[in-house]
């Protein structure tokens, strides 16, 4: 479902060299490695924010290296759900609003029954008129959660999701991003330097300092 093919990315002279990777649908994988090793960078390539300087990605039929900037953005707000390391939520938007703004701005239906019916599988269902301002982190890191599997993505991208995270709050976040994932048989990539979470995993690939 994800290949990645000798991808070369990076800014300047700092260049980070994967050699590739290959995920099933429904797999889950862990990259981790020292902070500013490349991680986020190569999570940003795969999910098409960030361009690759040589190699191919692709996520099913597409390979998104070979699209225009405007096609990648199109792709990802339809199959790629991504949860990022500052959460980006809209501080004037009650977390219902977040959710349908994220559908408007990938061209997708505003399904306001659907997403209110993840807010509660996530158990935040009584948030869903707060605003972001009145929402507690792991609440946040909640509606996060709820925003990238609101349009049934095959790939679900998480950038640091518990770097910020005591250990009672990392345990819990990671056993949920997992559950979703699975609960839509979608594939689960996450990039951390975090030590904690790799007993989670059986698929993990380390990135190594840029040369």
């Amino acid at each position: 479902m994800l290949d990645i093919s000798a991808v070369s990315l990076g800014y300047g002279s700092e260049v980070l060299r994967f050699s590739g990777l290959k995920l099933g649908k429904g797999e889950q994988c862990l990259i981790t490695g020292p902070s500013g090793s490349g991680k986020t960078t190569l999570l940003y390539s795969i999910a098409g924010l960030l361009d690759v300087l040589s190699g191919k990605i692709s996520i099913g039929d597409t390979e998104i290296t070979g699209l225009s900037e405007q096609a990648r953005d199109h792709f990802r707000g339809r199959h790629i759900g991504m949860i990022f390391q500052t959460l980006h939520l809209v501080k004037s938007l009650s977390v219902i609003e977040n959710l349908m703004l994220a559908s408007y701005v990938s061209g997708m239906p505003q399904d306001r029954a659907y997403a209110e019916s993840i807010l509660k599988k996530l158990d935040i269902y009584d948030k869903k008129d707060a605003l972001p301002s009145q929402l507690s982190q792991g609440q946040a890191q909640r509606v996060a959660i709820a925003r990238a599997v609101l349009h049934h993505p095959v790939l679900l991208l998480a950038d640091e999701p518990t770097s910020s995270l005591d250990d009672a709050s990392c345990e819990a976040v990671i056993t949920l991003i997992r559950q979703v994932a699975e609960e839509n048989n979608a594939t689960l990539l996450i990039s951390t330097h975090d030590a904690r979470v790799k007993k989670y995993f059986t698929q993990v690939v380390n990135v190594g300092v840029p040369s």
